[in-house]
């Protein structure tokens, strides 16, 4: 039988000005052992993050953020606060939604082109493609990243733009490289559909709360965690590399040794 995902800590704080921030503290591997807390954590974007937020960032005594948005996320909604002390490192990966003219789509194009590039079925397939794209295309980035979180770098903070694509995925394949449970993994990765966590998109000259249903529907694969788009990625590792062990070795370049020192410096 499989562990349950523990319960959200008590004390997760309620940043104003930053979304779908955790800490992904106390999950389980398979060996026994649990994600030691304030070690690693993950959120959306920190540009809007008010003063309090900072506060609070600061307070986590952070090594390093790593960042995975891209120019057109910076241009659109600005660079992160400065934390004193913290090294930010900025590993742009592939938007799941593919860039600049598509965003530009969805947020000012009329229903029917929505319903040419989204409907039946092709925003998710969109969505499923990418992630397994980032994962077989971009191992040179999670490479650095794992290999940063071995040597110095922790606690870290991951994120992206909203926190569930980009940085969901490092996320999860750092956790795969500790051992966690693979349900555990898909649970902390489902918990960005929260309604608090998920990311704040209006279209063009619309009032808050006035999108039609069916722009609506075409727009949810985008902004849903779902659990197909990971299975795609776990997917894409099987069939690449036959499982995880050749993936972190072979793909990230992980050796038993760097294997070991990250998992010491993240699990209890």
């Amino acid at each position: 039988m499989t562990q349950q995902i523990p319960d959200a800590p008590a004390m997760e704080p309620e940043l104003s000005g930053v979304r779908n921030f955790r800490d992904v503290g106390g999950l389980p591997t398979t060996d026994g052992r649990k994600v030691k807390a304030g070690r690693l954590f993950r959120s959306g974007h920190l540009a809007h993050a008010t003063e309090t937020d900072a506060e609070f960032l600061a307070s986590l005594g952070l090594h390093t953020i790593f960042d995975f948005r891209n120019a057109a996320d910076q241009a659109l909604d600005g660079h992160d606060v400065e934390l004193p002390g913290v090294r930010n490192v900025n590993l742009p990966l592939s938007d799941p939604a593919d860039g600049g003219e598509f965003w530009t789509m969805v947020r000012e194009g009329d229903l029917d082109q929505l319903r040419g590039i989204l409907g039946e079925g092709r925003a998710a397939a969109r969505m499923a493609n990418a992630y397994r794209a980032i994962i077989t295309e971009r191992t040179a980035e999670h490479a650095r990243v794992l290999h940063a979180l071995a040597e110095d770098s922790v606690p870290a903070l991951m994120h992206c733009a909203a926190g569930k694509d980009r940085a969901g995925l490092s996320i999860a394949v750092t956790l795969l490289a500790l051992g966690v449970e693979r349900a555990a993994i898909v649970a902390d990765y489902l918990e960005s559909n929260a309604p608090h966590r998920r990311y704040r998109m209006r279209r063009g000259g619309e009032p808050e709360g006035t999108r039609s249903p069916e722009v609506a529907e075409l727009l949810a694969p985008l902004f849903d965690a779902r659990a197909e788009y990971l299975t795609a990625a776990f997917e894409a590792i099987e069939a690449t590399w036959g499982g995880v062990d050749r993936y972190l070795a072979e793909g990230l370049g992980l050796t038993p040794e760097t294997l070991a020192r990250l998992r010491d410096r993240l699990l209890d």
